[in-house]
């Protein structure tokens, strides 16, 4: 992932080019997908400033961040938020990342597998009937019957997932460090940052 959140207590906090300490550090359980975090917060405030707006000047504006890095590969941390001031506005941010990952969860299906290849079969909800299809990798018979489903999954793309899983995730982060009054950090990863960009698809 380009960005990294953790929060560690108010003591703990060095000067970079030290590390942060990792004995006492609450982190995100976030998907190791590029791009993830800034997705999640897309769309999301902050102060009245968007989050990932927020994020970026804390990083890359005029003033470089001072504190010490997560671990190795990673660049200074910036404080995103420091409590208590900043409490009720990162709250506000952990409810509006919950209500983005709920209103484009996207549709949900049902999925069944095939018995002899394996292949997954999705159909939404609204959609399911009682029938029988054949399998287009064996052509065995596939019985699309709702009780016999493997259960219900949202039709979204992984990637979609990925973001609406870092919002769930994020939103817990942000109001347990509030919990526990620790200031919440957000370092760049260099190793990403200096990587070339291939074609964007």
């Amino acid at each position: 992932m380009a960005f990294r959140f953790l929060a560690v207590p108010s003591h703990r906090l060095v000067n970079h080019p030290q590390s942060l300490p990792v004995d006492e550090r609450l982190e995100p359980d976030l998907p190791p997908v590029h791009e993830a975090v800034e997705r999640a917060l897309a769309g999301a405030e902050f102060r009245d400033v968007r989050a990932k707006d927020r994020m970026r000047a804390l990083l890359q504006g005029d003033r470089p961040p001072t504190l010490g890095s997560p671990e190795a590969g990673f660049g200074p941390s910036a404080v995103f938020a420091q409590p208590p001031q900043d409490l009720p506005a990162l709250l506000r941010l952990a409810d509006e990342l919950e209500s983005l990952a709920r209103r484009e969860a996207g549709e949900r299906a049902l999925v069944w597998k095939c018995g002899d290849c394996g292949a997954r079969y999705a159909v939404p909800v609204a959609l399911v009937r009682q029938v029988s299809i054949r399998c287009e990798r064996c052509g065995t018979p596939v019985e699309l019957n709702a009780t016999r489903s493997l259960g219900e999954e949202a039709l979204i793309d992984p990637f979609q997932g990925a973001v609406n899983h870092s919002r769930k995730e994020l939103a817990v982060f942000f109001r347990e460090a509030m919990a526990r009054g620790w200031p919440v950090l957000v370092a760049e990863d260099k190793r990403v940052a200096a990587a070339p960009s291939g074609p964007s698809a």
